[in-house]
């Protein structure tokens, strides 16, 4: 998990995708063109809770997440997804 100097507002959490595997459990090896967009990420910064907006997840959690939710940024070199937090699905 990378540490970030990303302090989301309002409802937000900075999300880094956990990329798909690239080769399937029989030993087919997926080329990048026909990977799909990942769906699942780390938790890696949360919005500060207030009385009217409580976040749910913490960071560290492992979450599951619409295909297009967010904005993509990239900062040193990695990739996260800014999204509010409505935006993810599960904790897994």
């Amino acid at each position: 998990m990378a540490n970030v100097n990303i302090k989301p507002l309002g409802d937000r959490v900075v999300i880094e995708p956990i990329e798909a595997e690239a080769k399937t459990a029989s030993g087919i090896i997926i080329p990048d063109t026909a990977k799909e967009k990942p769906s699942m990420g780390m938790v890696v910064a949360v919005a500060d809770a207030t009385e009217d907006n409580k976040i749910t997840v913490k960071v560290g959690n492992k979450v599951l997440y619409g295909k297009y939710a967010g904005i993509e940024i990239t900062m040193d070199d990695n990739n996260y997804l800014i999204m509010s937090e409505t935006d993810i699905l599960a904790i897994v």
